[in-house]
């Protein structure tokens, strides 16, 4: 018997399930046993699940959950100013449980949380689109992580495992740092290259 309660004698067959076992110098280990650690600069994609006085809680594929504050955010429209007590009111309307973002660390904190920032454009709230979730180890750390398909599609690559893949949004769609949803129907012309 290993330390991870796996019996070497009767080890589970070599075709197994990427997701849930990894093979690794001769032992099996859970996925959840691999600890990704974040650095600054990289690009996650995460998924807020509280709205708390001044901040979102997201998660991120990482050992505790992330904070997004309202100072670190672009405001709908791009406009920069100082955040106020209306702003305050107004989190749930920018960003409420559930919706996916993307945003960049922009700070690790000793017990593994992250403080996160979205004060870029390419930043932000994620509308239509398709959540892909991979092993971190698959992503490399790149200079972009943005990538434009000549199919019409936009892929984002998120160092925490989490693939974003969406149609390609235009020029105007672009400028409003991912507050304006677009649920309009996909072309079927789109649909079927994908």
């Amino acid at each position: 018997m290993t330390s991870l309660g796996i019996d070497k004698m009767n080890p589970p067959p070599r075709t197994f399930d990427p997701a849930i076992l990894i093979f690794y110098d001769g032992d099996y280990l859970k996925r959840e046993e691999i600890n990704h650690k974040h650095e600054i600069g990289d690009v996650v994609i995460g998924r807020i699940i509280e709205v708390q006085q001044r901040r979102w809680k997201v998660e991120t594929h990482a050992k505790l959950d992330s904070s997004l504050l309202l100072s670190s955010v672009n405001l709908p429209g791009g406009e920069l100013r100082r955040r106020s007590e209306e702003d305050e009111k107004m989190m749930r309307e920018y960003l409420k449980e559930g919706d996916l973002i993307s945003a960049e660390v922009q700070s690790v904190f000793a017990d593994g949380s992250l403080s996160l920032h979205t004060r870029s454009l390419k930043y932000g709230k994620l509308g239509q689109g398709t959540l892909v979730q991979v092993s971190p180890s698959l992503i490399k750390r790149r200079k972009t992580h943005f990538h434009h398909l000549p199919c019409g599609a936009t892929i984002i690559l998120g160092n925490n495992g989490y693939v974003w893949i969406c149609p390609t949004e235009t020029e105007e769609m672009d400028q409003t740092g991912g507050y304006e949803l677009n649920l309009k129907k996909l072309s079927t012309h789109f649909t079927k290259k994908m």
